[in-house]
């Protein structure tokens, strides 16, 4: 039992100081997320091509796009494929954030694939996601899509 304390003592850290480092954007570190998510499509994506790309709840990602909009970082266009559809489209006061602070956002990441070297870090990202999976089947009760 003491190695599974010491390894929740780890992972919960990790985490800590990962938060921390970002803390000095003017938005959540889940929204900023949301906005570099937008931004790399190569087509303006809708809030449910959110909910599966972040295996969240919808409810979550509504209320990320709800503040967003409030924030004057995102805007709903319409889509092309349904009428009751919308995409989320970054307005020009999102782009100059993400372009300004994508750099600080992934800093960890770089300094980790720095520090442990490429083979070890892509290691490291694959056994995280297949925890995330593991976690997200047991959270849903086997079903990996739901949030």
């Amino acid at each position: 039992m003491d190695s599974l304390l010491k390894s929740a003592d780890t992972v919960s850290l990790f985490c800590r100081i990962n938060i921390n480092t970002r803390q000095n954007i003017p938005i959540r570190s889940s929204e900023m997320g949301l906005l570099i998510y937008i931004s790399q499509c190569k087509e303006p994506p809708s809030s449910g091509d959110a909910v599966t790309f972040f295996k969240v709840s919808k409810p979550m990602v509504a209320g990320m796009v709800h503040s967003l909009e409030k924030k004057g970082y995102l805007e709903r266009g319409a889509s092309p494929s349904a009428r009751r559809r919308f995409t989320l489209l970054l307005t020009e006061k999102a782009k100059a954030l993400v372009e300004e602070t994508t750099g600080e956002y992934l800093k960890n990441m770089s300094l980790m694939r720095e520090g442990l070297g490429k083979k070890n870090f892509e290691t490291l990202i694959e056994l995280l996601d297949k925890a995330n999976q593991l976690l997200l089947k047991h959270k849903n009760g086997g079903d990996e899509t739901n949030g």
